[in-house]
């Protein structure tokens, strides 16, 4: 990554912050991948480009549903035009916002964490679903399943909304749940449309300065959430992904402890990975 003439004030997972003025940051989207909670030593050149414009894409087109981080400036306003051009792609101007410290995780199919549970229990995040489902099954109605928000480092966990209530207040609780499904119905409707399945996703949410609850960090993308293709979906089987579980099925299969450090991951499964996000892309957008 290039080095900015701003101040870097954070480096999370994926995304770098810098500093612009007390209103406002630059969040830049890195190439490193984040699976399990641990970033892996291979970066995957050109991701954060894809990333931010899709998430670009998403917070314009469900700007109606609520208000997200963005200033209305561009990288020119607050950078050299150096830095600007080599940031154009994977760099946004957002407000300094009070995050919400749960992460908002919406299901609409029965996959990954919440079908395991579900196996053990019937259940996912102790939410009680009808016997019989199968994996990759849509859900009788979208559910809101919320996760801790860990540190670099930690694992997420998920959570039930009662303990979400306890974290962040019943009030912000029923807020937050409220806007996740209304955006993850949205999105997930309006990519049917285009022959993908949204079959979950996570999203961040900050508070302004006037208590205003707001979208932020990233929305819709192949890192946040389980895309796939609804020409190869079937019910009873994982589909084929569409996003960087490409990778995470490449990581269950390695026989990996899912701690630090992870293993090597092998080029090619990098490159199917990024020309996954870039198809993605090219689908959403066109």
């Amino acid at each position: 990554m290039t080095e900015l003439s701003l101040k870097k004030i954070y480096s999370g997972k994926v995304r770098d912050l810098y500093e612009i003025d007390a209103k406002s940051m630059l969040i830049v989207a890195s190439d490193r991948l984040s699976a399990f909670d641990v970033i892996l030593n291979e970066p995957i050149v050109g991701k954060g480009e894809i990333l931010t414009q899709i998430s670009n894409f998403w917070f314009n087109k469900l700007a109606q549903i609520m208000p997200n981080h963005f200033t209305g400036q561009t990288v020119f306003d607050v950078l050299p035009e150096h830095e600007a051009k080599i940031m154009e792609k994977r760099a946004v101007v957002a407000k300094r916002l009070q995050a919400v410290k749960i992460e908002a995780v919406v299901r609409g199919y029965l996959s990954g964490s919440g079908w395991k549970e579900y196996q053990k229990s019937g259940t996912v995040c102790g939410i009680k679903l009808p016997e019989n489902l199968r994996e990759a099954e849509k859900l009788p109605e979208v559910i809101f399943t919320p996760s801790t928000k860990a540190e670099v480092g930690d694992h997420d966990e998920n959570i039930s909304f009662e303990q979400a209530c306890e974290i962040i207040g019943q009030d912000l609780a029923e807020q937050v749940r409220a806007k996740a499904i209304q955006l993850y119905t949205e999105a997930a409707d309006f990519a049917l449309t285009r022959g993908i399945i949204i079959a979950d996703t996570k999203f961040e949410f900050g508070l302004d300065e006037d208590g205003v609850l707001t979208l932020m960090d990233e929305v819709l993308t192949p890192d946040s959430s389980r895309f796939w293709a609804v020409e190869t979906y079937e019910v009873g089987k994982n589909p084929p992904s569409f996003d960087k579980q490409f990778v995470r099925d490449w990581l269950e299969q390695s026989g990996w402890d899912k701690q630090p450090p992870a293993p090597k991951v092998p080029d090619d499964v990098l490159m199917k990975t990024v020309a996954k996000y870039q198809e993605a892309l090219d689908i959403l957008t066109k």
